[in-house]
């Protein structure tokens, strides 16, 4: 009985294969014709930002003007470091979440 509990323990969880951090099985998505590749929900995102710029790429929509203006803006914010501010840091990560 010890040993199963041992055994248990020392299973590694599983990690995403974009930011390497390690994470519970239910929280990957698995690739259909790659099983064996998983990605954590923020790298999903982040995937689906990357694909849906290069989707849009060329076009002049409203929609992606507003995308392409919220990506300019976004590492601007990081590198000024107002995502870290108490308030104005909680909003904005909220705000994150939600913006395409």
């Amino acid at each position: 009985m010890a040993t199963e509990a041992i055994a248990d323990d020392q299973l590694e969880r599983p990690a995403c294969w974009c930011c390497g951090e390690a994470f519970d099985e239910h929280d990957l998505s698995r690739l259909g014709s790659h099983p064996e590749v998983g990605v954590c929900a923020g790298c999903a995102q982040w995937l689906y930002r990357r694909a849906r710029a290069s989707a849009e790429a060329g076009t002049r929509t409203p929609g992606s003007s507003v995308r392409r203006g919220i990506a300019a803006a976004r590492p601007r914010v990081i590198r000024a470091g107002l995502q870290d501010w108490p308030v104005l840091g909680a909003l904005l990560r909220r705000l994150d979440k939600h913006l395409p």
